[in-house]
C-alpha cells in the first residue's frame, strides 16, 4: 500500500466505524475479517448514537457474532479518538470479562495504527479497570450488579461525550432464576441508570436473549419507562437464509435448531420461545366443548401475595377420564393481595364441589406451616393436601408436558385458553410460570395420590 492509499484509509477509519472496524481488524490479525451484514447494522446503529440521533440502544444477536468486538472494543475505542475526553461506563455479567474488554480497548489504542490515525488521543493511565486520557476522559470497566459509586458517563455538554455500555448483562444459565433476574433489572434502575452525567448520556444494550422477562424483554416492554430503538438479529432471516454463512451454515443452524429447540430460539433467534414451543407443545391441545363423564378432578394451586403487579395466584382444574386421558377444565388466576387470594381460593372451592380434591404448596419455614394451616382450616370439608414444592420448575413441569406433547391432554374452551396456551409455547422462559406450576401440581396428585382421588 502506498503512501496517498494509507492516508485515504486512515481517513476513512477516522470517520466511518465500520470502516475503522475492519481496518483494525487487519492491522491486528493481518488478515481480513470474514464479515457479515448484521456488522454493518451493528455499526451503522452505532452511528446513529454518536450523532446523537439515538439515546437508547438494544441490539439483540447471536453469541460469538462479534457484538463485543463492534459495541464496545471498536466503538469505545473509535469515539475516544473523535472525543479524547469522553467518559465511559463499560459493564457485563462478570466483573473479568469486563476488564478483558477493558484492557482490549487500551492495548488497541496504545498501538502504532491507532495512534496514526488518532494522534490527539493519549493515555494517562495504566490501570485496566479505570484508566484516563490526558484530554479528561474516562473509562470505567465493573461486573453486573456491581459497584460504580463515584463514577459517571457522559459529559453535561452538547455532542457526543461517552456511553454506558451493557453487553450480556447476566449469563445464560442464570437467566432462568426468579432472584438473578430481578435483581439485575434493580442494579440497572438503581446503580447503573444513576451513573449517567447528563440526561443526554447514551445507554446502549447488547445481548443475546435468554428470557422473555430479561433486561432486553423488561426494557422493551417499558421497565424504565423510556423508549428504546430496537434491533434484533436473528441467525436465520425471515426467508430461512443463514444470518452469517460463514460461521453458521443454514445446514448447521437447523441441525442445532434441532438438538435444543429452546436454547436455539432464545439465544439464536431473539425469540425466547420456539414458535411450536419448547418443553410444552401446546399445538397437541385437545380443545373441547362437551365434558366427559366419570372424571377424576384436582385444582392445584401456584400462590402469590402482590397485587395488580408481580407474579398471579392460580389455580388449575385438572381432571383425569376414565380411559387415562387429561383434561383441563377450568384456569382460576388474578394478582391479588393475600386477603383477596384466600377468598379466590374459597370461592373457587365452592364453586368446583366438595368432591374436587385440592393441592396447595407449602412455602418453606414457620410462615409457610402456619399459611398451610390457615388455608386448611379455611376450606374445612374439603379434600386439601398440603406440601412443599420439589424440584425446579422445569423438573416439575416435564410429567405433565410429556402429557401435552404426545396428545394425551385435552383443554374445554373458554377465555383463559390463549394465556395458558402462551405460557405453554414460552416455558420456561416466560414472565410467568404460575399456570404451569399449578397444573404441575394437580398433575403429581395423580401420579402420587391416584388411590385416594373422588369421581364426579
Amino acid at each position: 500500500m502506498n503512501g496517498k492509499e494509507l492516508f485515504t484509509a486512515r481517513e476513512l477509519a477516522r470517520h466511518d466505524l465500520y470502516f475503522f472496524a475492519r481496518w483494525m481488524f487487519f492491522q491486528s490479525r493481518k488478515y481480513r475479517w470474514i464479515r457479515g451484514r448484521h456488522h454493518k447494522i451493528i455499526c451503522d446503529a452505532l452511528m446513529r448514537v454518536y450523532e446523537g440521533k439515538c439515546r437508547r440502544l438494544i441490539i439483540n444477536i447471536p453469541p460469538r457474532y462479534s457484538k463485543t468486538q463492534l459495541a464496545v472494543i471498536d466503538f469505545i475505542a473509535w469515539c475516544f479518538g473523535k472525543h479524547p475526553d469522553c467518559e465511559f461506563i463499560h459493564t457485563s455479567y462478570g466483573a473479568s470479562l469486563a476488564e478483558k474488554n477493558s484492557a482490549e480497548i487500551r492495548e488497541m489504542m496504545l498501538s502504532d495504527e491507532y495512534r496514526a490515525i488518532f494522534p490527539d488521543t493519549v493515555l494517562s493511565s495504566e490501570k485496566i479497570t479505570h484508566w484516563k486520557t490526558t484530554a479528561g476522559g474516562s473509562m470505567y470497566s465493573a461486573g453486573s450488579m456491581g459497584s460504580i459509586t463515584g463514577y459517571g458517563a457522559g459529559k453535561h455538554r452538547y455532542g457526543f461525550s461517552g456511553a454506558i455500555i451493557v453487553d450480556d448483562p447476566i449469563k445464560a444459565d442464570e437467566a432462568l432464576s426468579d432472584t438473578v433476574r430481578p435483581k439485575v433489572k434493580d442494579w440497572f434502575q438503581n446503580t447503573l441508570e444513576s451513573r449517567k452525567n447528563s440526561r443526554e448520556t447514551p445507554i446502549i444494550l447488547i445481548m443475546q436473549r435468554l428470557h422473555e422477562d430479561d433486561l432486553a424483554g423488561w426494557l422493551l416492554d417499558g421497565g424504565n419507562g423510556e423508549e428504546w430503538e430496537h434491533i434484533s438479529i436473528p441467525a436465520i432471516d425471515a426467508e430461512g437464509n443463514a444470518l452469517w454463512p460463514e460461521k453458521h451454515s443454514i445446514e448447521e443452524l437447523r441441525r442445532m435448531e434441532q438438538a435444543a429447540p429452546y436454547v436455539f430460539a432464545s439465544q439464536y433467534m431473539q425469540s425466547p420461545a420456539p414458535l411450536d414451543g419448547g418443553i410444552f407443545k401446546p399445538g397437541k391441545l385437545e380443545v373441547i366443548d362437551a365434558m366427559p363423564v366419570d372424571v377424576q378432578w384436582v385444582r392445584g394451586w401456584d400462590l402469590a401475595s402482590s397485587k395488580n403487579e408481580g407474579d398471579y395466584t392460580a389455580g388449575a382444574r385438572l381432571g383425569r377420564t376414565q380411559d387415562g386421558r387429561y383434561i383441563i377444565a377450568d384456569i382460576a388466576r388474578d394478582r391479588l393481595a393475600p386477603d383477596a387470594r384466600d377468598a379466590l381460593i374459597k370461592n373457587t372451592a365452592s364453586l368446583d364441589g366438595m368432591k374436587v380434591r385440592i393441592s396447595i404448596p407449602q412455602d418453606p419455614g414457620q410462615a409457610g406451616k402456619t399459611q398451610s394451616l390457615y388455608l386448611a382450616r379455611l376450606l374445612t370439608g374439603y379434600r386439601v393436601k398440603t406440601s412443599p414444592e420439589t424440584g425446579d420448575k422445569v423438573t416439575r413441569a416435564e410429567p405433565f408436558a410429556s402429557q401435552v406433547n404426545v396428545g394425551n391432554v385435552l383443554m374445554v374452551r373458554g377465555g383463559w385458553n390463549i394465556p395458558l396456551v402462551e405460557e405453554m409455547r414460552m416455558f420456561p422462559n416466560g414472565r410467568h410460570d404460575d399456570q404451569i406450576d399449578a397444573l404441575s401440581r394437580a398433575f403429581a396428585e395423580f401420579v402420587d395420590g391416584r388411590r385416594t382421588l373422588n369421581i364426579r
